[in-house]
């Protein structure tokens, strides 16, 4: 029976690996999001090159550094608030 107790470093162990979970699938979703806002912004529904061109290349150069600037923000201003 003593094989079957959790121990408090196994808890602390399985929450730090289950943060990084969630972590991870955050950080997925964020990206997937940025994507597909910045591509429907910046690329014309038409393909006419198999490349993007410089105006959409710097309109996603643009595009993705607001997302982060608004990311970066919004996480200050909400670790600010403190616990509710």
């Amino acid at each position: 029976m003593a094989a079957n107790r959790i121990t408090p470093q196994q808890v602390n162990r399985d929450q730090i690996f289950g943060m990084a979970e969630k972590e991870m699938e955050y950080r997925v979703e964020m990206f997937n999001k940025l994507t597909q806002t910045c591509f429907a912004k910046c690329v014309e529904n038409r393909y006419k090159e198999s490349e993007l061109n410089m105006g959409e290349n710097s309109c996603i150069d643009r595009c993705v550094s607001k997302y982060w600037q608004v990311t970066n923000l919004v996480g200050q201003l909400l670790g600010n608030q403190g616990p509710m």
